[in-house]
């Protein structure tokens, strides 16, 4: 289905053609862009909220100023859909997260509007500082550096780092700061505390805009009254805010609050910051999900809905005609309440991602016991490990490619104090339309290199269930891994009794009578078991054997399946170098065992979005990718068996 734009959006195939119009048509061309993106989303699907938000912002920055030479950075990116339609992408949005297609947040090699490629939160400060310094050392002091961040991202500690190092560098850097109190859930901390006073004191914005319009009239204050205004401004945020102003304290030009959604005044404003060099912050307020009445009563929902009726607001959702399989997240929020209930030492910890993680379950039964720390996943595990040193069992459950932020954390505060945290990683192994910046394709890797570390993984909703068990118990107090996918399980009846697993332990799931055997760990697993049932129709009766653990290994079981087998195939849903795989060579290389294996997973490269399916394909671990290793390694077998005759 074709979306048509609005007549003024129809003609913009780059920002050229938007600084043709009048700033009167801003207006119209906002309305046009919202709803094109309500169109086109409750389509094709993608992220919802976050652009409809910024549209006008969107706007006026790419009215006002010189893309892509002057350079605008969007946090996380959620919010950039708008970016992308007016930057020359209108024609090719509905392919937004689809597999070839757009990718659904900005990436360099897209576009050269794309200044920075970005995905996880908080880095767009840090990248248009270094930026704007590289500009000052080439001699490009007229080239602009615009950061758009949200108040939730600016909880993260290199969102501070950034701004600290920006007040001292004095270059020509301007940050926008998108206040909306939302990430994905909404925002936390003191910080939220902070700028819901200053948007809130009507006492000091009242006072602030009547300073301004009469000192900027007031020729006797000599040729720069703004100046002066801004001193006494300054004093006076001092006095009515009962505080010094957090940015000015380090040293930035703070300009607002405004309505972010007023597009004149914000291009009128932001033509004024242009002439004022230095670092700069804009204080915009907006709301998530503007102009789409459901999405700004319920910012969390449509933060990312799917296909929807953009009349009725129905949200579609396939209707299954028998039970289907929970999502891993769902069993481990559930889970989490179970085994608080029978154990008053654990906790839950979540760094701003409680309803994705489902930690929002807990967090409603035992508010004092479940903790939503913002978006800091460092503060997450060392708090965790805080909690540890008490005698408390913290779950902290981080989104796998989040984790990858604090594994200096998990390595110094957690494994090197051998302390009982027990990490949760959602999300690992392909995460699907959100692509390379949110695949968890490393932690298999990066996890069982560190000392005193456990890493497990669950074929199903049951194993899952039994590891966070394991993990409590008081014969496994140090830092304890397990890590499960995005999406659905295969268990419709998964509310087993829970059980302990031996840690290091697999199990056999087919005892096949062929000469090739399977190894897996992981959802993953699932896909080797079709293929089994694929190659029995065949002829080949392929064992098969769900290790669990990839630290430590199940040694005894690998004993008996390379005496017993020709030929190996490993699976997992993780990076080859380092991963599972990597750990059987070494197994096989540590014990002298010399025969074919071949490895599975996702390769030594940078793999785009698409469905988990799409992408399991792509590399070669789908069940047909699985079954035809298996056909590859029995040749070889064969081949070799041949060989052997003949000479």
């Amino acid at each position: 289905m074709i979306v048509e734009p609005g007549p003024l959006l129809a003609a913009i195939n780059s920002p050229a053609d938007l600084k043709e119009l009048r700033e009167d048509e801003l207006v119209q061309v906002s309305q046009e862009l919202r709803q094109y993106i309500i169109d086109t989303v409750s389509i094709y699907g993608g992220h919802f909220g976050a652009s409809l938000g910024v549209v006008e912002l969107t706007v006026a920055l790419h009215y006002v100023f010189n893309t892509p030479y002057d350079q605008l950075v969007w946090d996380v990116g959620h919010q950039a859909y708008g970016h992308k339609i007016l930057t020359g992408r209108r024609n090719q949005f509905h392919t937004n997260r689809k597999y070839g297609g757009l990718s659904g947040f900005p990436k360099r090699s897209e576009s050269e509007y794309d200044a920075f490629g970005v995905g996880h939160s908080s880095t767009s400060i840090g990248a248009a500082l270094g930026m704007a310094v590289a500009s000052d050392y080439k001699g490009e002091l007229e080239r602009q550096h615009i950061a758009v961040i949200g108040d939730g991202a600016m909880t993260a500690g290199m969102a501070f780092e950034a701004l600290n190092h920006a007040g001292v560098a004095n270059t020509n850097l301007l940050v926008i700061l998108n206040d909306n109190c939302m990430s994905i859930d909404p925002n936390v901390g003191a910080l939220k505390e902070y700028l819901t006073d200053i948007t809130t004191s009507r006492t000091y914005n009242r006072v602030r805009d009547e300073l301004w319009n009469v000192l900027g009239k007031l020729s006797k204050f000599g040729p720069n009254p703004q100046a002066i205004a801004s001193k006494v401004e300054s004093a006076m945020k001092a006095t009515l805010m009962k505080q010094s102003n957090l940015f000015e304290s380090l040293k930035f030009r703070y300009f607002g609050p405004v309505d972010g959604h007023d597009v004149q005044h914000l291009a009128a404003i932001l033509k004024d910051l242009k002439s004022i060099p230095g670092p700069k912050l804009l204080h915009c307020v907006t709301t998530k999900g503007k102009g789409y009445a459901l999405a700004e009563k319920d910012q969390t929902l449509w933060h990312a809905p799917g296909l929807f009726d953009k009349i009725t607001g129905e949200i579609y959702k396939k209707v299954p005609d028998k039970p289907q399989p929970p999502k891993y997240q769902d069993v481990f929020g559930h889970t989490m309440v179970e085994l608080a209930e029978q154990n008053p030492k654990i906790m839950g910890v979540t760094p701003a991602m409680p309803s994705g993680c489902s930690l929002n379950i807990m967090m409603k039964a035992m508010p004092d016991r479940a903790f939503d720390v913002g978006i800091a996943e460092q503060h997450a595990v060392t708090f965790s490990a805080g909690l540890a040193t008490q005698g408390l069992v913290p779950f902290c459950n981080i989104y796998s490619s989040f984790m990858q932020r604090a594994y200096d954390q998990v390595v110094h505060d957690v494994a090197l104090q051998n302390l009982h945290v027990v990490f949760c990683l959602d999300r690992a192994g392909f995460a699907g339309a959100d692509g390379a910046t949110h695949h968890g394709a490393y932690d298999l890797a990066y996890m069982r290199c560190v000392p005193n570390m456990v890493v497990a993984s669950p074929m199903n909703e049951e194993e899952l269930r039994n590891l966070m068990y394991t993990a409590t118990l008081p014969e496994n107090a140090g830092p304890f891994t397990i890590r499960y996918p995005r999406g659905e399980g295969v268990m419709p009846e998964w509310r087993k009794p829970l059980q302990r697993i031996a840690v290091g332990t697999g199990r056999t799931v087919r005892e096949g009578e062929g000469d090739v055997a399977i190894l897996s760990i992981g959802h993953i697993g699932n896909y080797a078991v079709r293929a089994t049932q694929q190659l029995l129709t065949e002829g080949l009766d392929t064992g098969h054997y769900d290790l669990r653990f990839c630290k430590p290994l199940d040694e005894e079981l690998l004993h008996q399946v390379f005496s017993r087998y020709k030929a190996v195939v490993t699976v997992e849903d993780g990076c080859l170098p380092g991963g599972f795989g990597a750990a059987v060579l070494e197994f096989m290389a540590d014990h002298g065992y010399s025969l074919p294996v071949k490895r599975l997973g996702i390769p030594d490269r940078v793999v785009e979005h698409g469905s988990q399916d799409e992408l399991y394909k792509e590399c070669g671990y789908d069940a047909a990718g699985i079954a035809q290793a298996v056909r590859d390694m029995q040749a070889k077998v064969t081949d070799a068996r041949t060989s052997k005759l003949l000479r």
